[in-house]
Formats: C-alpha cells, structure tokens, sequence
C-alpha cells in the first residue's frame, strides 16, 4: 500500500512506502517503468515480489527493506516525512542502509533498512541508474 505519491514539481526524488510482497500481482516491466516516470527513485517495504524487485533495480530504482517487525504501520508514517537514505556510494548486495524519517514536527528517526540489491550484477545495473543507462554508456 502506498501512502503518498506524487508527481514532484521541483524534482525531489520521491520515496514509496509499502507493505508485504511489493510489486505482488504485476510483475511486468511497466510495473517499474511508471513509478520511475514519477520520479520515484526509492521503495521501502515489508518485502518485494521477487521478479518486481529486479525490475525495480533495472529502472534505477532503489529496493529497500524494513527490518523485520518494523512497518510503515509500527513506524506511524503518514506519508508527509522527509527521508534521506544513507551513503549510497558504498552500497553493496545485502548491505544495511540507514533511513532517516524525519516527521513534521522535526523529530527523526534512523531506521536500519535492508538494501535488496542481491547480486553485483543489479548493483552495476543500479549504480548505472538502470539497464538502460548501462546499456548505452
């Protein structure tokens, strides 16, 4: 379930927050595709279907997981926090990848999330902003 998504005027990549099986029911590339076209450049969930997750690396976006017991529900997101994703220029398969949340009222939170990059192959794919982008250059 996502909690907010629109299109950003001023070009802050936006975030979407889901539950279990993300990408669950179409695993078709445009899955992925659109979201991208949004502008989304992060997903954090529950969990990811497994083809939907890959395709999500192939249009540059990053899939994140919740630690386990931790949900956008336990968290008490809105859908109106700030997040801003750890050192990406490190990132690695399986690696754990800080979230800050930071709430209206100012107060934040570091939430310890699961970066589901599973091979070196989608990190080159990712880090290329996507298969097509590593395609072409």
């Amino acid at each position: 379930m996502m909690l907010r998504c629109a299109i950003s005027r001023n070009k802050t990549p936006l975030a979407v927050i889901a539950g279990k099986e993300y990408g669950s029911g179409s695993s078709r590339d445009w899955a992925a595709k659109g979201p991208r076209l949004l502008g989304i450049r992060v997903v954090i969930a529950e969990s990811f279907e497994r083809i939907h997750r890959s395709n999500l690396i192939g249009m540059g976006i990053l899939p994140l997981e919740f630690p386990q017991g931790v949900t956008r529900k336990t968290l008490g997101l809105i859908g109106e926090e700030k997040i801003d994703i750890g050192d990406l220029q490190n990132l690695q398969p399986g690696a754990t990848v800080p979230v800050t949340l930071t709430r209206a009222d100012g107060s934040q939170e570091v939430v310890p999330c699961r970066c589901r990059i599973d091979t070196a192959t989608e990190l080159t794919y990712y880090q290329n902003d996507g298969i097509l982008h590593y395609v072409i250059s």
